[in-house]
């Protein structure tokens, strides 16, 4: 999901280390090889479709064992207030990269992606378009993964961070909105055993729809407008413009048979 600005930090600071305490708590059996291969990249997941061990994003979502195991996480994700995607713990080891890369998929079209620090060091940058920043322990971030990013991590220890995708709600992006304002404290959520009992705490909400077999034809038109504006020529091509009016003329054509058959 496309933001305004690369990174920002949401007004909110959770206790880092009773995080920290919950990660360590987990069976080694829980860390599985990141999805896509990535040497150093590793994860641990907490709501996953049908709570079992994957990393698809279409399904039921459900909290996995892992997470009925971190009530001061459940706590976090609830206090949000909106239903949650697919969301694990992502773990870097030390030396390790995240290469840079774009999440364009159908998937992040209508989501973002919120991320808590839960273990890091000061030298861990995290680079979204032409910015960097560092997370710190305990505070919350979303930022703007359409852009291409990368995480370095130079230093002898692991980086862990809870990263959860949503498609937000009303108050949610009220809340991302306040943040871009100066001179905002933070609001500080300590872990409330009491509450993460009770059954008056909030529930967790996870996505439960089904996606269509068939996309509907508004929404087609829709992600090919979309492509259509992003496309853009490459300045090294001599014939850069023409070949992406080309295509453009290309997506066009698609459009207009789509919407004839629909």
């Amino acid at each position: 999901m496309r933001l305004p600005h690369p990174f920002i930090r949401l007004p909110v600071r959770f206790d880092a280390e009773r995080l920290q305490a919950e990660v360590a708590a987990l069976p080694t059996a829980a860390w599985h090889e990141h999805p896509n291969h990535l040497a150093g990249n590793s994860c641990a997941r907490l709501i996953s479709v049908d709570g079992g061990e994957n990393d698809h994003v279409q399904g039921r979502m459900r909290a996995t064992a892992h997470l009925e195991r971190m009530p001061y996480v459940r706590q976090i994700l609830a206090s949000f207030g909106v239903v949650w995607s697919r969301s694990r713990l992502m773990r870097l080891a030390p030396h390790a990269n995240v290469p840079e890369h774009a999440d364009i998929n159908h998937h992040w079209f209508y989501r973002v992606r919120l991320h808590i620090p839960i273990a890091t060091q000061p030298p861990v940058r995290f680079h979204c378009g032409d910015t960097s920043v560092h997370m710190a322990p305990g505070e919350a971030w979303v930022f703007d993964n359409w852009r291409l990013h990368r995480v370095e991590n130079p230093t002898p220890q692991e980086r862990i961070h809870l990263v959860a995708d949503t498609t937000g709600s009303a108050t949610f992006w009220q809340f991302v909105a306040s943040s871009l304002q100066s001179g905002i404290a933070d609001t500080r959520v300590a872990f409330d055993a009491a509450r993460a009992s009770s059954p008056a705490a909030p529930p967790l909400l996870v996505e439960q729809a089904l996606p269509a077999r068939i996309m509907p034809p508004a929404e087609v038109d829709l992600l090919l407008k979309d492509l259509c504006a992003e496309l853009q020529p490459l300045p090294e091509l001599a014939d850069g413009a023409q070949c992406c009016d080309r295509y453009i003329g290309l997506l066009e054509a698609f459009r207009h048979d789509w919407r004839q058959l629909h």
